[in-house]
């Protein structure tokens, strides 16, 4: 493809670039603001000129001023997000607060999000807004729209404490929630709603159409994924059923994205392909599949990947009203530079990410794919077709995925092949048990051939995950090793119609890039070295002598290993078990003489011996 007849996809970096170096670099809004409104005005002048200079001068002036806006937008945005999310400077000693949500059951309690209104200080009372996770044992349960008094502080969330470990403050920061905190009983329901807004009301709709399916289905695991295919509610997965999605590279069809609103997008518009229409009444029908899209949105949540998904379909619906169809890479940017637009965050998450690779995948690798067999019988050319589209979504996403999760589900493609069109399935008969659900007899029979079915989904699901060898894991790769990867597949998908020298060009430069990187690390990275771990009472000593990985545990508890210390030893390229080491113990020391290293019990801290060449790190706090 000519990469000048994609406009916004060669706007699209630049913008995005803009809004990463924005978020990094810390000047004061009003002259990034200044540079804008300065750029916009040479642009416009030059415009007004003549001259065969004009339109290079022009399109690298406006690719300019594209990353001006993305720094300005990070800029403003960090800007109003270090405000909303302010700590309050004096101790909270009571606050009221609304009910934002339905409970979510936790093993010990509920789980629930607060809107703080005001809070009472030393001072008294004062009007007050942030948010807080909170966590009760109340056995009625919370409403959205009820008034709490909790007479109690709550808790600043807190950082991670080790390299590489989960950021959850940073995660609920994004979601504007700066505290946390366990009630239990110890609240007050001082107001219930009486005028419920239409938020709310949306709330209960939902929540009714959650209870319909409680009701009307037996399988508890079959309530679960209905509920996520069709009400985006994956918040109470049982755990084993997450894994056994994720592990047989399924997890996406429980996370309300692009997939289910493609197929509801696939079944609104199976009549239009059907029907000859005029083009008038062609274009009435397709606006009102792009309020049915949005209808669904807003009943899943809102969420931002039904966004994404939502918007896209929305812009593909209105090219279709167009007598010349606009390319799927100017949509595919548009809505990505539109989303970044809203929320200039959104560019760090992983769904993000992920939906926009796999769409990119599917539009420039699917159709290589297809052409290299052609199968004579349809019925084998449709799941060659579903084949290729899971495959070249697979293949955009896999150093995604690897960066992210450090797997590689082996039977991806097969359980796609069978999982994904069950799921579509499932889909079609949820959304018609909504519609028949209160007819006698016929609601009953469309209820238990969905709790049956999806029984069946999550069967074949198991199947795979049990098969010998099904996941690869503990799989690692750099930002270099990602981008050359795609560089790759870009070379691919564009090597029959482009500039084979150019991409060459391009091939061997991020080749370099790659290669350096690598080189880079190994001069940075010490033949030996020695990491501790510590939290509170907690310690745990892992040593790397060139290729071999040693540890130490001291009462670190075993359950915590995988989400505190583990990413890390994962990000420099450790076994999952280090193997185990004994110091020798004498009085309150301990000693590992073949390390040059001790520990002192009584003071609570290692003492090396600096000539053996170990390059000590230390995270977290010990205790004094």
């Amino acid at each position: 493809m000519r990469f000048s007849n994609f406009p916004f996809l060669r706007y699209l970096p630049f913008f995005a670039i803009g809004i990463l170096l924005g978020e990094q670099v810390n000047i004061p809004i009003w002259i990034s603001g200044l540079s804008l409104c300065i750029g916009w005005l040479i642009y416009f002048l030059i415009l007004n000129q003549g001259g065969k200079i004009k339109v290079n001068v022009l399109a690298s002036l406006a690719y300019f001023l594209l990353f001006v806006f993305g720094f300005t937008l990070a800029q403003w945005d960090g800007e109003l997000r270090r405000e909303n999310n302010k700590l309050h400077p004096h101790p909270i000693l009571a606050y009221t607060a609304v009910v934002q949500k339905f409970d979510l059951a936790k093993p010990n309690s509920s789980e629930n999000l607060l809107q703080i209104i005001a809070i009472k200080d030393s001072l008294g009372w004062h009007p007050y807004k942030q948010k807080v996770l909170v966590y009760h044992q109340n056995e009625n349960g919370l409403i959205p729209g009820q008034t709490l008094l909790v007479s109690k502080t709550p808790e600043e969330v807190a950082g991670p404490t080790f390299p590489n470990e989960f950021d959850y403050k940073e995660f609920l920061l994004r979601k504007g929630i700066v505290y946390r905190q366990f009630i239990g009983k110890d609240f007050q329901i001082i107001d219930s709603i009486s005028h419920p807004s239409s938020s709310q009301k949306l709330l209960f709709f939902k929540n009714r159409l959650s209870e319909i399916l409680d009701q009307n289905l037996n399988f508890p695991e079959s309530k679960q994924i209905a509920s996520a295919l069709l009400l985006g509610e994956k918040d109470s997965l049982d755990k084993e059923l997450r894994k056994s999605y994720a592990e047989t590279g399924t997890m996406h069809i429980l996370a309300v994205s692009g997939l289910h609103v493609g197929i509801i997008y696939a079944i609104l518009l199976f009549p239009l392909n059907r029907l000859r229409i005029s083009t008038s009444k062609r274009k009435i029908y397709l606006t009102g599949v792009v309020l049915l899209i949005w209808v669904y949105a807003v009943l899943t949540g809102f969420s931002p990947s039904v966004i994404r998904a939502a918007t896209m379909f929305s812009l593909f619906s209105f090219g279709q009203m167009r007598a010349r169809k606009p390319s799927v890479w100017n949509i595919l940017a548009f809505s990505a530079m539109l989303m970044m637009v809203l929320d200039p965050g959104v560019i760090h998450e992983v769904g993000f990410q992920l939906s926009y690779a796999a769409v990119a995948g599917i539009v420039g690798l699917q159709p290589l794919i297809v052409r290299l067999w052609l199968p004579r019988h349809w019925i084998l050319e449709y799941f060659w077709q579903l084949a290729a589209v899971s495959l070249a979504a697979q293949l955009a996403t896999f150093p995604l995925s690897v960066y992210y999760f450090h797997i590689f589900p082996t039977y991806f493609l097969l359980a796609n092949l069978i999982i994904v069109p069950m799921a579509f399935v499932s889909m079609a008969i949820g959304l018609g048990f909504f519609g028949v659900f209160w007819i006698p007899g016929l609601g009953k029979i469309t209820a238990l051939l969905l709790d049956w079915w999806i029984f069946l989904q999550n069967w074949v699901t198991g199947l795979f995950q049990n098969l010998p060898g099904g996941v690869m894991e503990r799989l690692t790769i750099s930002f270099a090793a990602m981008v050359f990867v795609w560089a790759l597949l870009v070379i691919w998908g564009n090597w029959e119609w482009g500039n084979r020298k150019r991409l060459i060009y391009f091939g061997l430069i991020v080749f370099v890039f790659w290669r350096v990187e690598l080189l880079i690390q190994e001069i940075k990275s010490p033949a030996k070295e020695i990491f501790i771990y510590s939290r509170e009472n907690q310690k745990i000593l892992d040593l790397r002598v060139g290729s071999h990985f040693l540890s130490w545990n001291l009462s670190f508890p075993a359950e915590q290993l995988s989400f505190s210390v583990d990413p890390n030893r994962l990000a420099n390229t450790w076994p999952l078990i280090p193997e185990e080491i004994k110091g020798v113990s004498k009085d309150s020391l301990v000693f590992f003489p073949s390390f040059g290293l001790s520990f002192s019990s009584s003071q609570n801290k290692f003492e090396l011996d600096p000539s053996l060449g170990f390059t000590l790190r230390e995270f977290g706090i010990p205790q004094e």
